[in-house]
C-alpha cells in the first residue's frame, strides 16, 4: 500500500494526526518532515510531499484553482522581548500601539541561512530589540533570556492544511482524502471516509448477490413442465382400486358352494 509524505512548518505539531493514520492503516507509511526554510507551497508544486501544513495571514488563504486548503485554527500573536524589559511590566497582553515605542526587528533581515528566527530571537535575548512571532513559534524556539506576551490588536495568523487539486478528469487521491479526513475529526467509522465507503459498497455488492442468487428458481428435483417427477398412472392404465383375481367381489360376503 502507498504511502504519504508530509511536510510542516514550524510551531505546527501534526503528532496527534500521524499517531491516528498509523493506527488506522498501518500498511501505508507517512512520511512527515519539518520545514525550518523554504515555501511549502513551493515544496507541494514541486512534489516533495502530497500535502503541508502552512501558515498565512488570517483571512488571506492561499486557496485556488490549482489548490486545495482548509483552515485549522488561529494562532495568537506574540511579541519576544529580552528579560527584564518593559514587555515583562504586562501580566498577560500587551497593546499593538506600544510597540511603537520599542525597537522592532523585522525577520525578513534574518533569512534561514543565517539562522532564521533562532538568530533573531539570540539578537532579541542581546537586548537589541523585540520581534513578533506566532505564538507557537516563540513556545517552540523559546530562551531563558527572552519572554513574550500576547500582542493584544495584531493581526492574527491561521494554520492550514493543503494539497493540489486533480488535474482535468483526474479524481481526487483516497489516501489523501483519508488523511484530510483525520484531520478534520472524522473517526474511523465514518461514512465519509474513503476507505469505509469502499466496504460499505463491497458489503452492498455481496448482499445483491445473495438476493439474486435465494431468488433464482431451483433446477433441483427433476422438475418437468406439466408434471412431477413420480407422478401417478395415466388414465385407463393398470386395475380398478379393490380389484383382485377374478374380478371385484359381489357385496354380501360369500356366494353359494
Amino acid at each position: 500500500m502507498p504511502g504519504l509524505r508530509i511536510a510542516f512548518v514550524p510551531g505546527v505539531t501534526p503528532g496527534k494526526w500521524l499517531d491516528r493514520w498509523r493506527d488506522r492503516y498501518p500498511d501505508a507509511p507517512v512520511e512527515a518532515r519539518l520545514l525550518e526554510s523554504g515555501d511549502p507551497l513551493e515544496v507541494l508544486e514541486g512534489g516533495g510531499a502530497e500535502l503541508v501544513f502552512l501558515r498565512f495571514p488570517d483571512g488571506q488563504s492561499p486557496a485556488g484553482a490549482a489548490l486545495h486548503v482548509i483552515p485549522l485554527y488561529e494562532e495568537l500573536p506574540v511579541v519576544c522581548a529580552p528579560k527584564e524589559h518593559d514587555v515583562e511590566l504586562y501580566d498577560d497582553e500587551v497593546p499593538a500601539s506600544e510597540l511603537a515605542g520599542f525597537t522592532v526587528l523585522d525577520l525578513d533581515d534574518y533569512p534561514p541561512e543565517i539562522g532564521g528566527v533562532r538568530m533573531a530571537l539570540e539578537v532579541v535575548g542581546s537586548g537589541a530589540g523585540v520581534v513578533v512571532l506566532p505564538l507557537s513559534v516563540a513556545r517552540l524556539y523559546q530562551r531563558k533570556d527572552v519572554v513574550h506576551r500576547v500582542l493584544a490588536g495584531a493581526p492574527t495568523t491561521r494554520i492550514g492544511l493543503a494539497w493540489r487539486r486533480p488535474q482535468g478528469d483526474d479524481p481526487e487521491d483516497p489516501l489523501i482524502e483519508e488523511f484530510v479526513g483525520i484531520v478534520r475529526g472524522r473517526g474511523a467509522n465514518s461514512s465519509r471516509q474513503p476507505s469505509v465507503q469502499e466496504r460499505q459498497q463491497a458489503e452492498a455488492a455481496k448482499a445483491q448477490k445473495r438476493r439474486q442468487s435465494s431468488a433464482a428458481p431451483s433446477t433441483r428435483g427433476g422438475q418437468r413442465a406439466g408434471g412431477s417427477k413420480g407422478a401417478g398412472p395415466s388414465k385407463g392404465s393398470g386395475k380398478p382400486k379393490g380389484s383382485g383375481k377374478g374380478g371385484p367381489r359381489k357385496p354380501g360376503g360369500r356366494g353359494k358352494r
